[in-house]
């Protein structure tokens, strides 16, 4: 894939589309059969060498009161993903992320990377929030 259009044609059939921006869309991923919701992000990004890539993320839970150890633990051993801080209405929240350059991702990557980012993220904030589904 070469530009985010392409990348927003890839996802815009095969999931729920809930915001759009000219480089960001906001997907809704069903999960636990309907049960619970996690909003994944995809995003451009660019590199100061002007290279392209595409950052897919989700909100986990606010940071206050996580133990920073546990989180570049969970870092540590996660095989997709990692673990950032961002903001949300200017409180810091905790965020599952991961960028790819263009050049390596084909629609079933893209799909890999939603899902896998929505359920990874999923699995974190039901963890942090006893059951929760916040976000």
């Amino acid at each position: 894939m070469q530009n985010f259009e392409q990348i927003r044609s890839a996802i815009n059939s095969e999931h729920k589309i809930t915001a759009r921006e000219p480089y960001m869309v906001c997907v809704e991923l069903s999960l636990d059969q309907g049960r619970r919701h996690q909003s994944i992000f995809l995003a451009e990004i660019e590199d100061d060498d002007g290279l392209k890539y595409l950052r897919v993320s989700t909100v986990v839970a606010p940071m206050t009161g996580l133990d920073a150890r546990k989180m570049l633990a969970f870092n540590w051993q996660s095989r997709v993903g990692y673990m950032a801080a961002g903001e949300l209405d200017g409180v810091p929240y905790l965020q599952l992320c991961e960028n790819r350059p263009y050049e390596s991702l084909t629609p079933g990557e893209v799909d890999r990377l939603i899902l896998e980012i929505g359920g990874t993220g999923d699995h974190l904030e039901r963890n942090l929030s006893a059951g929760g589904d916040l976000l």
